[in-house]
């Protein structure tokens, strides 16, 4: 009785968890929307257990649909895609996060198959039709051998990038944790279907571990503020309302624009300090200029810089940045003070650090080349 009690406390927790990290604003970002994901997914299986274990199954049999799909699938997907996101490498990984899902989009279209016979009794399979069934479990099998190991052990190498020591340090911890439990599963699984072994004991066990997953990420989460974007802005912002100081820079609210007013957030606040430092400093001519610069004017992390220009422009920290100095370029085309300029001169004194990088930032801006928008201007 106790032991489904703590299964039920986890599933009602992993929800409401996975609620707060969408919901709200010190919480809510590209990577942790995939954590929050992977804690709803991670309360499904639960729950099934849950089920399992109180024989819900054999009163209600069509909940078996959901049972038998294999939601361990997406477990190794929401982590990998939680850590891209986390390490700002949305932009390379993007156009090939949909095959992550493959393997369970594979997993349950065959299961909802199989269970239209078994357990619908919608229609009934001939020898055949058994036969190719089996065929395609086996290959189910290949794609839980090969999936469920290899994106975990694939983010490993993916979290070298992470830059902050304590971030890197949590999130491998989290990783570890999630992976051994995945890993551990799959033997058991394995041991039970090869060898027939009797594995209600080991899944026991495992279930208690997923629980651990769920409680401790509430804990750091929450408690610890670790999956808050940065852990500085949140204290500002819980601690300071709507005004933050800043050495020779003061942001209050009537300085917000009118599209940030209804949502004053830690990202929007720190968004419109890096405002400023772009109109006011010029901080975009520095041609060395990059995340950790920023980093520190900000008093925030390099990733937290990242994921307030992508969440709120939608575009990557470079092409920002660049935007600010096409503008510049512009402004002395149009300034007959530099007519004895170049435009690459006018370029190099914007910021950029080659022609190269300098034409084909405008193009990106403008649409237009430097030597056609001057043109264009005459």
């Amino acid at each position: 009785m106790i032991y489904i009690t703590l299964l039920n406390i986890a599933v009602f927790q992993g929800i409401i968890l996975g609620l707060v990290i969408l919901k709200s604003s010190l919480f809510n970002s590209n990577s942790n929307k995939y954590l929050a994901y992977l804690l709803f997914t991670l309360s499904i299986i639960l729950l099934n257990y849950v089920f399992e274990i109180q024989q819900v199954f054999t009163t209600y049999p069509l909940l078996h649909f959901t049972d038998n799909i294999n939601w361990v699938f997406l477990m190794p997907a929401f982590l990998y895609l939680f850590v891209v996101n986390r390490i700002d490498h949305t932009k390379k990984y993007n156009q090939k996060k949909y095959l992550c899902f493959i393997p369970f989009a594979y997993s349950a279209v065959i299961n909802i198959i199989n269970d239209l016979d078994h357990v619908a009794g919608v229609y009934t399979f001939s020898e055949s039709g058994l036969a190719i069934i089996k065929i395609l479990g086996l290959i189910q099998l290949v794609l839980a051998i090969t999936f469920i190991p290899s994106l975990p052990i694939y983010s490993y190498f993916m979290v070298r990038h992470l830059k902050d020591s304590q971030e890197k340090k949590w999130i491998l911890t989290f990783l570890t944790i999630v992976s051994s439990v995945l890993i551990i599963w799959l033997i058991t699984a394995l041991a039970g279907f090869l060898l027939d072994y009797d594995i209600s004991s080991t899944m026991s066990v495992i279930a208690l571990f997923a629980t651990f997953i769920i409680h401790w990420t509430a804990y750091i989460g929450i408690y610890k503020y670790k999956l808050a974007k940065d852990r500085d802005a949140i204290h500002n912002f819980l601690n300071n309302d709507s005004t933050i100081s800043y050495p020779n820079l003061q942001i209050v609210e009537t300085s917000i624009p009118q599209e940030y007013k209804e949502s004053i957030t830690a990202d929007n606040l720190y968004f419109q300090k890096l405002e400023l430092l772009c109109k006011d400093e010029q901080i975009y001519t520095d041609s060395t200029l990059n995340r950790e610069k920023v980093a520190e004017k900000l008093g925030i992390s390099a990733g937290y810089v990242s994921q307030i220009v992508n969440t709120i422009t939608g575009d990557n920290f470079a092409h920002y940045i660049n935007q600010y100095r096409v503008e510049a370029v512009k402004e002395m085309i149009s300034n007959s003070e530099y007519d004895n300029y170049t435009l690459l001169t006018m370029g190099l004194e914007s910021g950029f650090t080659s022609k190269t990088t300098f034409y084909k930032a405008f193009k990106k801006v403008t649409g237009q080349t430097p030597n056609e928008y001057k043109n264009a201007l005459k």
